[in-house]
């Protein structure tokens, strides 16, 4: 009886070496650098474009606003000797006002550029997360992983640019995106 209960530990351990290498099958791994790959799209590099020309006349005023304040004071410190007491005052509460409004100005320019970046960038990438998806279904990858979160990679398993030209290819510049499926009519 004690000879059979030595030998079952044996037996089961046999056993599980026996099926380990089956179990420990190598996976197939690929790295990206989601962001790279993001911004490298034609899609991203047009529309960084088009919003600088959106907010170009915004930008333009801010400029000029800034240039005013810049005169405005200017004009304090080389009448510092020659404005009256009034004059220095009011000079200097016109340069008030010039700051505040450009600070108005530069936050709400700053809030709206964000607001649109934002909703630019989470389509797209939701876009380019599903594009590396089916990249690595193609290629046979069992796992995809941000190239940040690495200490180590071969540079082999990069796919990054890869990811880019998948993006650019199922959402080509300039195509309409599809429109949503209709109901059927009752």
């Amino acid at each position: 009886m004690s000879l059979r209960m030595g030998i079952r530990p044996i037996m089961v351990c046999s056993a599980l070496l026996a099926l380990a290498p089956g179990a420990f099958a190598q996976s197939k791994v690929a790295v990206i650098d989601l962001q790279q790959a993001l911004f490298d799209t034609a899609e991203i590099k047009q529309t960084n474009v088009e919003m600088t020309a959106k907010y170009k006349g915004r930008d333009d005023a801010l400029e000029a606003l800034k240039a005013q304040g810049a005169v405005a004071q200017k004009k304090l410190q080389d009448g510092q000797d020659t404005l009256t007491d009034e004059q220095q005052a009011a000079l200097q509460a016109q340069i008030a006002k010039l700051q505040r409004e450009v600070t108005r100005q530069n936050e709400d320019l700053q809030a709206d550029v964000q607001k649109d970046r934002e909703e630019i960038l989470g389509n797209a990438q939701a876009r380019m997360l599903a594009a590396v998806k089916k990249l690595a279904e193609e290629r046979g990858y069992d796992m995809v992983t941000d190239i940040h979160a690495l200490v180590y990679f071969k540079p082999t398993t990069d796919i990054t640019k890869d990811a880019t030209a998948a993006y650019d290819q199922a959402y080509p510049v300039g195509a309409k995106p599809a429109a949503p499926a209709k109901p059927a009519a009752k």
